[in-house]
């Protein structure tokens, strides 16, 4: 199971492999079941891994800036 595939919330290169994965959903509805489509879920599983990490880090560097911030303000009240 996938995070939510909505197109606003990914980069437009896992947005192309999300829908590279639909289509092949659709196009193969039996063969899926098979293992047709796992190439383009290994893709998308990677590419959104990516973009959490991606993400993580982000807010990671955020949050120290505000804590930095805020031991600043309180030595500087001091």
């Amino acid at each position: 199971m996938h995070t939510d595939l909505s197109p606003h919330l990914h980069t437009p290169y896992c947005n192309q492999l999300i829908n590279e994965l639909k289509k092949c959903h659709e196009e193969k509805t039996f063969l899926k079941f098979i293992g047709a489509c796992n190439r383009f879920d290994s893709a998308v599983v990677k590419c959104l891994k990516a973009e959490r990490i991606a993400r993580s880090a982000a807010n990671r560097a955020k949050a120290q800036q505000r804590q930095a911030e805020l031991k600043r303000r309180l030595y500087q009240s001091s």
